[in-house]
């Protein structure tokens, strides 16, 4: 059971609420009776400094002391646990009797509860803890974050304030997309023309790399590389052509798709490239683990060149498959080298391979399952890509191992978790954030809670509240919109656009990439679809509210509710229109905001018409059936998110024949 009014994310494992409440005066101070990890004391200092932040209270004592078992708030743990996915991370939180106490087997799980702890702050006149025992560990070991810095390059202080937005949710994985056909974002001492030519300007220093690394395990989160290989590559043949399959003049990409170029598996010099290359990287990156990509690469240009092709036939290569699995292999044995575990996108599966290594399932769960009945160790992606604007429902309900799957208890442990997957054709540094957060939230709930913690009510109760404290880490998915909005029209007021937004979506999965203009590097990530949020959760509580109607269509005060929230959509167009007819960046969605205002006021008939009892006759429904398939209609690479209400009302509806 789930405790009333605490909005934990993710849900602890085990909750008690307990009679009467900590309140936190100027004279709290916290010890920690054990000096052995310098990122506790850090991490500790840090929750003091949020928590003043929040209550605006000038506390006594905001150094963190040692073995003071006087103190307000006491924090034990044995160890110092190692920044990797299957360390302990569990935790015993109790607030009672004027005392705060946290225990756990390892520091990892003294950062994981000491967030729990920042998220039960409570007010009425007094800040307070309420008194309460909470017992937690997570369900999975591996709850990643993916940020594909390389279509669009992330600035280090985007990484940084999603890194901390991850310690809030207990994630504990950061995975560093860093080269693509669009860029290779590292320095190289080694192999210099890399930054040089293959980056366009931009990438990460060595010394930037190290800081991230050493920032994120302060806050208990391993990062780990991904330097896709052999596709999604052309950007290393503007630096070094001559490790292509293909022998000629190089570009880097600034368009989106999936391109022919890929490295040479026939060419040896390409494997003493990557044995230099990757020995350099390996030296940046403590992590075991190791990502190569491997995805979407059909081997045409393996197939054009003659000498590939007769390398195939001499080997017995049937397929550009059965090539790739040799090149993955010799990859391999250089990472195993290097004491590497090799990660790769489901591609990279193939029997050969021997099961030391991880499937990253994006394809769906088909493989996740048949890897782990052969022995493979994998994590899921496949219902987790944030880029493709799904609601958050659709998220929270992907479950890694659903009750009903086909797998014995043991094969199960071969399941490590899973990550989130911000790919970043359509963001840039200025909305990633908001591409992200609060629906990652929900992934990380998912991987992290029991599995019976699957509400969706519960969740979108709690969300608010978590939406505005991820704020606290210093992410702008809140912020982020007003500025594009003030950019667009040159004023400081901008609430029509955003009363607007509150109705509108972008359009899902890829469709974006084929409507209108083709996207490109240089393209322009500021308009209204940039400015929408990927689930408006206003939209979203408003279809929830029309459900409850239909099933109580007597409910006077949620019919008026409903009707207020729809002449605020109804009556934005007479604010919105003026903006648009000046500010030729907002032409586009003149239609769109057209075709909304009559969603709202038809939504509006249907609502009343149910809620009187009354009927429509069969050639009136055509009418309304009529404006629904031209509502259906996106403009601007957006849609009306308030569309499945009036679709749903309209189903609902009485009709006689006449």
């Amino acid at each position: 059971m789930m405790a009333q009014n605490l909005n934990l994310m993710p849900y602890p494992k085990e909750v008690k609420i307990l009679q009467g409440k900590f309140i936190i005066k100027e004279s709290f101070n916290v010890s920690v009776n054990n000096t052995s990890s310098k990122r506790t004391i850090k991490y500790v200092n840090g929750f003091i400094r949020r928590l003043s932040d929040k209550t605006g209270l000038f506390f006594n004592n905001v150094e963190t002391k040692i073995n003071d078992n006087d103190a307000d708030f006491i924090i034990n743990f044995n160890s110092i646990g190692k920044t990797i996915p299957g360390e302990n991370e569990s935790y015993e939180l109790k607030i009672v009797d004027n005392k705060i106490r946290l225990n756990a087997e390892t520091d990892l799980g003294v950062l994981r509860g000491i967030e729990t702890l920042y998220q039960l702050l409570n007010v009425d006149t007094t800040y307070y803890f309420p008194n309460s025992y909470i017992k937690d560990e997570p369900r999975f070991k591996w709850r990643g974050l993916m940020i594909d810095a390389c279509r669009h390059f992330m600035p280090v202080d985007v990484i940084k304030r999603n890194l901390k937005a991850m310690a809030m949710m207990k994630m504990n994985v950061f995975h560093w997309h860093l080269s693509e056909d669009q860029g290779v974002r590292v320095e190289s001492k080694i192999y210099p023309k890399i930054q040089e030519l293959a980056s366009g300007g931009q990438y990460y220093t060595q010394e930037q790399i190290k800081e991230i690394v050493s920032f994120a395990d302060e806050l208990g989160i391993m990062v780990y590389p991904e330097f896709d290989i052999p596709g999604h590559s052309t950007a290393w043949f503007v630096a070094y052509p001559e490790f292509a399959s293909i022998q000629k003049e190089y570009k880097i990409e600034d368009k989106w798709g999936i391109f022919d170029s890929a490295f040479d598996p026939s060419n040896e010099n390409v494997y003493v490239f990557f044995n230099n290359f990757f020995g350099e990287m390996v030296q940046l990156f403590p992590s075991p683990y190791f990502h190569i990509g491997g995805d979407e690469h059909k081997g045409k240009h393996w197939l054009e060149n003659p000498k590939i092709k007769a390398f195939m036939d001499e080997k017995g290569f049937a397929t550009p498959h059965d090539l790739q699995n040799y090149f993955n292999k010799r990859i391999l044995e250089i990472l195993t080298k290097y004491n590497k575990i090799m990660v790769g996108w489901d591609e990279i599966y193939h029997p050969d391979l021997p099961s030391n290594i991880l499937v990253h399932s994006w394809r769906g769960k088909k493989t996740l399952y048949e890897t782990a009945k052969k022995g493979y160790y994998s994590i899921l992606s496949n219902g987790y890509y944030i880029d493709l604007n799904q609601h958050i429902e659709f998220h929270y309900l992907n479950d890694p191992i659903p009750v009903d799957a086909d797998l014995s208890d043991d094969e199960k442990k071969f399941i490590l978790g899973g990550e989130a997957t911000m790919w970043s054709e359509m963001v840039t540094y200025e909305n990633v954030d908001s591409r992200i957060w609060p629906r990652t939230a929900a992934i990380a709930e998912r991987l992290w809670s029991p599995q019976n913690i699957n509400d969706i009510y519960s969740l979108f109760n709690r969300i608010e509240k978590i939406n505005i404290l991820l704020e606290d880490a210093g992410t702008t998915h809140i912020t982020y919109k007003e500025k594009l909005l003030r950019r667009m029209i040159n004023n400081y007021n901008v609430s029509p656009l955003v009363e607007f937004l509150t109705a509108v979506e972008p359009v899902k999965e890829y469709k974006r990439h084929f409507l209108g203009k083709k996207y490109t590097q240089n393209s322009p990530y500021t308009r209204m679809v940039d400015a929408a949020e990927p689930e408006s959760r206003i939209a979203t509580n408003f279809c929830k509210n029309i459900e409850k109607f239909i099933h109580n269509p007597k409910d006077i005060e949620l019919y008026k509710s409903i009707n207020e929230q729809l002449n605020i959509f109804i009556n934005n167009r007479e604010k919105i229109k003026p903006l648009i007819d000046k500010n030729p960046i907002l032409f586009e969605i003149d239609s769109l905001s057209i075709n909304l205002t009559n969603v709202a006021i038809n939504t509006s008939k249907l609502l009343t018409i149910i809620y009187k009892n009354k009927s429509l006759t069969e050639k009136e429904k055509a009418k309304y059936d009529n404006l629904l398939n031209s509502a259906k209609k996106s403009y601007a690479q957006m849609e009306i998110a308030i569309l499945p209400a009036y679709e749903n009302l309209l189903k609902n509806v009485k009709i006689i024949k006449k």
